[in-house]
């Protein structure tokens, strides 16, 4: 069964966590203990009904001030899909959250209020979204029945984010009115909106087709952990121990060791359930190679035709998390790409990108927490990478404050070409 993996978006009271409690309870994917939890705290507010947003909401800061703070998952399953949900806060002050929560989407289901039509934060996000690589966008104009479900009200929200949403060069978007509190266009089709003639949320997302751009990408394998049995009746075995992060493998391909370049055979691949002949994208294997090669933790093995690029310079998006300080030219940090560990110097800030619109940036000595920022980046020995458009695995990193250990920074290697140039 398919897997979808869906990052919600939207402003503080937009209806994300509602929205995702509705579809939760609709598809009956709630635990009795959670759903008793949820409305008892719901009589507690003297709510004058079920406060589906206390399913999502689960740190006590959130539900005392009816936010989401943290990024909040949620799993579940219908008949014809696997969804993973990341409930992302909605406050500026939480970029870097939506940030890690829709680092891995296939989707993002922006939800707009239809009171207020599209604002900054609506804007933000489909930018956001179009950073981290996302190529579906469904927008949820909730709230319907507050503007009594009036088409006036839908049409120009729709126009003003399809025309977004178009120069932002997203692969599909697709917009619904809905009202998460009454259930309208969630799950079931509402039949007080009849000027809408598309179906409801859960069965767009159940049919969502997704196109396979991994199929024809090339072999990636960060070594994770060489494995050398201490038993001498093992003595010649030697493992190549990680997940496949792009393309398969099987044995009696050949693939190339980066960084060095060197050429070898796959003679066997491991997998939990045991030897196969084949393996591929996000599968966690043990490969076996045919010659005695310098392999170690934070090597790549590639597809030998189409290699990594293999630089200690390299151009990159960053979105700095890092509460204490600023990222600044000339700053060191630690990098952490894929399995590999280096450290890496801020040669350049080259601009501080303007979120709130697009191919708009703007000179900026520093970034500062929850900014979004185009760095050139210098390591202290060559990292193996593609451009993060073609592979977020090889394409993605963090950066560590060398001090404190603590993650300040995740980055997208390359620069989006709908940002235009620098200054522009």
């Amino acid at each position: 069964m398919e897997l979808l993996r869906i990052a919600t978006a939207g402003s503080v009271d937009d209806g994300k966590s509602t929205l995702i409690g509705r579809l939760l309870f609709d598809s009956k994917a709630i635990y009795d203990d959670v759903l008793d939890s949820a409305e008892q705290h719901s009589r507690r507010q003297s709510s004058e009904y079920f406060n589906l947003a206390l399913l999502t909401d689960g740190l006590k800061a959130e539900r005392e001030q009816g936010i989401t703070i943290d990024v909040a998952y949620r799993y579940f399953s219908t008949p014809k899909r696997k969804f993973i949900l990341a409930d992302t806060p909605g406050h500026v002050q939480y970029t870097r959250n939506m940030v890690t929560g829709a680092s891995t989407a296939d989707v993002a289901l922006i939800i707009v209020d239809a009171r207020h039509g599209v604002v900054e934060q609506s804007r933000r996000h489909a930018v956001i979204g179009a950073l981290l690589g996302i190529r579906h966008v469904v927008v949820c104009v909730n709230k319907m029945d507050l503007v009594d479900f009036k088409e006036e009200a839908f049409r120009p929200i729709q126009d003003d984010l399809h025309a977004l949403l178009e120069e932002l060069e997203i692969e599909s978007h697709h917009f619904i009115p809905i009202s998460a509190l009454e259930g309208d266009n969630v799950v079931e089709k509402s039949d007080r909106m009849p000027w809408y003639e598309d179906g409801p949320l859960l069965p767009h997302l159940e049919n969502l087709e997704l196109s396979d751009l991994t199929q024809d990408a090339p072999f990636r394998f960060p070594v994770q952990y060489v494995i050398r049995p201490l038993s001498n009746q093992y003595h010649d075995y030697r493992g190549y121990a990680g997940t496949i992060a792009s393309g398969s493998v099987e044995v009696g391909q050949e693939i190339a060791v980066m960084p060095s370049g060197a050429t070898t055979t796959v003679t066997h691949i491991e997998s939990p359930d045991g030897e196969v002949t084949s393996a591929g994208e996000a599968e966690a294997v043990t490969i076996r190679i045919a010659d005695n090669l310098d392999i170690s933790r934070g090597a790549l093995l590639s597809s030998a035709s189409e290699r990594p690029t293999s630089d200690n310079t390299l151009d990159a998006t960053v979105c700095w998390m890092g509460e204490r300080s600023s990222l600044r030219s000339g700053a060191m940090l630690r990098i952490k790409h894929a399995t590999h560990t280096a450290r890496a110097m801020v040669n350049e800030l080259q601009c501080k990108i303007d979120i709130n619109h697009v191919s708009v940036t703007e000179a900026s000595e520093e970034l500062k927490l929850n900014e979004i920022g185009q760095v050139t980046l210098r390591t202290s020995e060559p990292l193996v990478f593609d451009q993060y458009a073609s592979s977020r695995g090889t394409g993605s990193f963090i950066l560590i404050d060398e001090s404190t250990n603590e993650t300040v920074g995740a980055g997208m290697i390359g620069r989006p070409p709908y940002l235009g140039e620098i200054g522009s």
